[in-house]
């Protein structure tokens, strides 16, 4: 079965995250099917609406790092990045369990996201000497304040899906058996508005803070671009598989 699954059925795209036995955690492959299920919505007229979920108990747990590590200099991260920020229907999130590094930033730019109680969040970027992506420098601080995204950001601990609706990331927090059921009936309610009425809605929400958010993008993915190589990372890198290989 692919590792990224979607379906399109009255009006809403719905892409599922399939790799439960890695956390779902992202290859550049998987990567580029996310890429491409966005941007076909874009051009579909069809979709009106797009949901994302995971599989098994996680959301997303982020980047596959082996596959990270092995091919640093892809480009398929920030092009998903980029398709998402830039995706025109709105797009709802169902966060059923553990969502890290990506798995969180990428929820910036969804518009509803609703998350089960179990769910754990984690921008873990810091520990791994890397930094935030997706705009996130620039959104969290104006969604949460300074104080909360610098403590998110910089201790880069765990933190549970009710501290993620205080911080206004999740909208609703909802019981495993009732959150896909939830996800697909707000998914549901946007179809049923007028389509044009409704992207053109999302561009205006997200047209004030959009150049900005683009230029934060640049600026993480430049200054990540160097990280990557530097002596600091492939030292914790080196660390983490060698604790791994222990295991």
């Amino acid at each position: 079965m692919p590792n990224i699954t979607t379906t399109l059925s009255k009006h809403i795209l719905r892409i599922q995250l399939n790799r439960p036995e890695k956390k779902n955690a992202l290859t550049p492959a998987m990567y580029t099917r996310l890429r491409e299920a966005i941007e076909r919505a874009n051009s579909d007229s069809d979709v009106r609406v797009i949901t994302i979920t995971g599989s098994g108990d996680s959301f997303c747990a982020g980047n596959d790092l082996n596959s990270f590590l092995q091919d640093p200099g892809s480009d398929a991260a920030a092009r998903f990045i980029k398709a998402i920020a830039s995706a025109e229907a709105p797009i709802v999130a169902a966060v059923n369990g553990v969502a890290v590094g990506v798995g969180v930033t990428m929820l910036l730019h969804c518009d509803l996201v609703y998350a089960v109680p179990e769910a754990k969040f984690n921008f873990a970027f810091i520990d791994l000497g890397l930094l935030p992506e997706a705009g996130s420098t620039y959104l969290l601080p104006r969604m949460m304040g300074y104080s909360r995204a610098a403590e998110l950001l910089m201790l880069g601990g765990a933190f549970t899906a009710e501290k993620a609706m205080e911080c206004g990331i999740v909208n609703q927090v909802v019981a495993a058996d009732e959150l896909e059921a939830l996800a697909l009936a707000k998914a549901e309610q946007l179809a049923a508005k007028p389509p044009e009425a409704l992207r053109q809605t999302k561009m205006l929400l997200r047209r004030g803070s959009a150049a900005a958010v683009q230029e934060a993008m640049e600026i993480e993915l430049g200054m990540i671009g160097e990280r990557l190589v530097s002596d600091e990372v492939r030292e914790i890198m080196e660390a983490f598989f060698a604790r791994r290989s222990q295991r």
